[in-house]
């Protein structure tokens, strides 16, 4: 059985990523990961996220996978103690400081995409240093991750879907270049992503391809996505498909996980057939169009703008739940109507989605609610006080 591994950046996704089928989590700790811009856990919210995951019986690893100088291994130091004890179970580590202090620890150690492990030499000496997992390069192809997987002395994870960078297995340059951030240090601002202008030296703009289409985000990759591939990953033997997305919001991280969580499970119960549905849930969370990677040749595709159909718009909060009815009480700040598509968000909750298919004011059926009243609203899964209410919102593209 192959683990499917899902990001989470705060306890919202964290918890959507467990009831979509996740059997394991990887969040990153505060000061020792590459999402110094997402939510982080605290060594306090620490000991909460490993409960709440080792109740869904998953696992959690923890990322700790920045360049290191002397000051951050000291920090790592000084808090693995305490991480060991809070039960996490495993940490991915780019550094051999890292790694070394890891088994000081007892703590299992996954060698994180930054170190571009390419071969069976290095993980035969990762293995001999106390690693007991790869997360092999992104540039690998599909073939060759199949060359690597047979006789591997380490377990081998991979990345199936999620941002891609422009630089070699995400370790970048640009940011620092321009910015002063780091991007090796977890402060990535990611100016890959922005508009951008090639010219000659004689001022000519250049045709990168022959299509003339806009290159305008040249150096922006768009999406890895194999869902479609699934029978073909799993016939690679590896250990465990990795998703991309600790920066990303729980409707995503939910969404991706249920639909590769179903991929996967058909393909073991020997009924494959492709959904396009699958495809067609998955380009409706964020994402920058969809590509391959290098898994059948090398990249080509670059990202536009975000291409999800739809954004969401925050309308309201849960003020009540009634389980016999199943129905929540919500308080509008912007306008609801019958058949729109909402969700529902909270530490607790994770993340739902669902149409609205019954509203009432006081028991009296209505089609339409208005800013600033409180209606009764049919939700099967359970919510909770405080949980956020977005409405999903048809997207704009630019003409």
């Amino acid at each position: 059985m192959v683990e499917l591994l899902s990001p989470a950046g705060n306890f919202i996704a964290l918890t959507a990523a467990l009831k979509n089928g996740s059997d394991a989590v990887y969040i990153g700790v505060e000061g020792c990961n590459l999402r110094a811009h997402a939510n982080n856990f605290s060594l306090t919210d620490l000991e909460r996220a490993v409960q709440i995951a080792h109740d869904h019986h998953s696992r959690v690893y923890l990322c700790t996978n920045t360049l290191m100088k002397n000051p951050d291994l000291q920090y790592l130091e000084k808090i693995l103690p305490v991480i060991a004890e809070l039960g996490v179970d495993a940490l991915i580590v780019s550094d051999l400081g890292a790694l070394e202090l890891a088994r000081e620890n007892q703590l299992e150690a996954h060698f994180s995409v930054q170190g571009n492990i390419s071969n069976s030499k290095a993980m035969h000496t990762l293995k001999k240093l106390g690693a007991e997992r790869v997360i092999l390069s992104r540039e690998l192809s599909l073939r060759e991750i199949q060359d690597l997987s047979k006789d591997s002395p380490l377990e081998i994870e991979i990345f199936i879907h999620g941002a891609q960078c422009m630089a070699i297995s995400g370790r970048c340059f640009l940011s620092n270049h321009l910015y002063q951030k780091n991007a090796n240090c977890g402060e990535c601002i990611q100016p890959c992503r922005y508009s951008w202008k090639l010219e000659s030296e004689e001022g000519k703009s250049l045709i990168l391809n022959n299509d003339q289409q806009d290159l305008s985000h040249f150096i922006s990759p768009r999406d890895l996505c194999m869902i479609e591939y699934i029978p073909q990953l799993m016939e690679a033997q590896v250990d465990a498909f990795k998703i991309e997305g600790r920066a990303r919001g729980a409707d995503y991280v939910g969404e991706v996980t249920r639909v590769y969580r179903e991929a996967i499970d058909t393909y073991i119960k020997g009924d494959w057939i492709f959904k396009e549905e699958w495809l067609d849930d998955l380009s409706q969370v964020f994402n920058r169009g969809f590509d391959q990677g290098f898994y059948f040749q090398k990249p080509y595709l670059t990202s536009t703008h975000p291409q999800s159909r739809y954004v969401k718009k925050d309308v309201g909060e849960v003020v009540n739940y009634f389980p016999q009815v199943k129905a929540a009480e919500i308080r509008l700040w912007d306008q609801l109507e019958l058949n729109d598509e909402i969700i529902i968000q909270g530490p607790t909750t994770g993340s739902i989605n669902q149409k609205v298919e019954s509203m009432q004011i006081q028991g009296s059926p209505i089609s339409k609610a208005s800013r600033g009243e409180n209606i009764g609203l049919k939700v099967e899964d359970r919510v909770r006080n405080h949980d956020l209410v977005y409405k999903k919102v048809k997207r704009r593209f630019p003409s």
